[in-house]
């Protein structure tokens, strides 16, 4: 039997690959993008532009005082990460360097939040969190580490036998980014599997409650400064690391695509999204029909980012919990990760070269490393189906969420 590395050496790994993380975006931190250093030396982090672009630098309240440059100028961001944002200007110190390493301890906390949930559940395999390239790249690039703080506590709590506290941590979550209330589904069809409906519509009932107690507020007193975040990704067209994109590209050889078909983009990823999630879910259920419905989350996230119009860098952070969780394979999560980071280096060395400067990488060098990341992202989706659960009865296992239908004892 394998030993179990300690807690504290595992958070001692996760501080290496923080630490990486730090000296990776040093030389962005404190601004003077004037050179091109975000995109040749890989240091590009939302935290310095947003800093101004947010209008955090005075004592302006998100949602409640008028951004300075009219409507839509700035609130991009749902209620939890906006006053996230907001502290952080206030309790560091002032100015744009403050700003970000005040940022920069706040998501450092969540990541050891995660580390310790994730060892407490499954041991060893937190290392595929506390140890992955894509978090050194991406902690410190915006705030997407509070959302999925969230989500791990809520998996945390569900696996603990805590479906409400699970809703509350989703509802919250959801605050800070969309993503947790996807993770509604499969924890409620475990909760039906289980033949506990009125546990899942508690769960269910947590998150709403909670996204509306933090939400509430803010939509009464300023309905337009709030709903700008909605307003935002409502219209914004495919980003540049989606499929959409790539398959706009390819169709009309240019940059400047789908701008005016942003409503038809929306409702086809949409139908897109729950047609795959559906058809996935059908063959995982064909294959093994009491599969343990909460480990669909990893398909579900997967699905989401690769039909969605928008794959931002920071979003595979999302998938780190899923891989130690659900999908615990050394050669995918190997795979994942260096085609993760494929994008990420040539997208910012394709920004390079088109604005001119030295030493970047043209368009198909990009887009070929989005088109491996999609088809590693959906042998994951494919490997997560053909796995199987042991025949072991659930009351006779201990928790392992790779292969168990079983919950800790709470």
């Amino acid at each position: 039997m394998k030993k179990t590395p300690s807690l504290a050496l595992v958070l001692l790994m996760l501080a290496g690959t923080l630490l990486i993380g730090q000296l990776i975006k040093a030389p962005c931190s404190g601004g003077g993008w004037g050179d091109g250093r975000q995109y040749k030396r890989l240091c590009y982090t939302d935290i310095v532009p947003l800093y101004g672009t947010e209008h955090l630098e005075g004592d302006r309240l998100p949602y409640l005082d008028a951004c300075p440059e009219g409507p839509g100028a700035c609130d991009e961001y749902p209620v939890l990460t906006m006053y996230v944002m907001r502290a952080a200007a206030s309790i560091g110190p002032s100015g744009l360097e403050g700003f970000y390493f005040s940022n920069v301890l706040m998501l450092a906390a969540c990541a050891v939040l995660i580390t310790i949930m994730l060892w407490l559940l499954v041991g060893a395999r937190a290392m595929y969190f506390a140890l992955a390239p894509t978090l050194a790249v991406y902690s410190f690039i915006n705030w997407d580490l509070i959302a999925v703080a969230f989500a791990m506590g809520a998996t945390f709590a569900f696996l603990r036998k805590r479906p409400v506290l699970a809703g509350v941590l989703l509802g919250l979550g959801a605050s800070a980014k969309f993503y947790p209330a996807l993770l509604l589904v499969p924890f409620a069809l475990e909760l039906i599997r289980r033949g506990e409906k009125r546990r899942a519509w508690g769960l269910g009932g947590a998150a709403v409650g909670a996204w509306l107690v933090t939400n509430l507020p803010f939509a009464i007193a300023a309905p337009e400064g709030w709903y700008e975040f909605f307003r935002f990704n409502s219209a914004r067209p495919p980003d540049w690391d989606s499929m959409w994109f790539v398959g706009c590209n390819f169709n009309s050889g240019g940059y400047e695509c789908l701008s005016s078909s942003v409503p038809i983009v929306n409702a086809v990823s949409l139908i897109t999204f729950v047609a795959l999630s559906a058809f996935v879910w059908w063959l995982k259920v064909k294959k093994q029909p009491d599969f343990p419905r909460w480990t669909f989350g990893l398909a579900l996230l997967i699905l989401f980012l690769l039909s969605n119009k928008v794959y931002s860098p920071q979003y595979s952070l999302w998938l780190l919990p899923w891989f130690a969780l659900a999908l615990p394979d050394i050669r995918l999560f190997a795979a994942f990760q260096v085609t993760d980071i494929a994008v990420f280096v040539t997208r910012f060395l394709f920004f390079a070269d088109l604005t001119g400067m030295e030493g970047g990488l043209p368009f198909w060098v990009f887009q070929t490393a989005i088109l491996l990341r999609a088809v590693v992202l959906l042998g994951c989706v494919g490997a997560w189906v053909v796995r199987r659960s042991d025949d072991v009865p659930d009351d006779q296992k201990s928790l392992d969420p790779a292969t168990s239908t079983d919950w800790a004892a709470a």
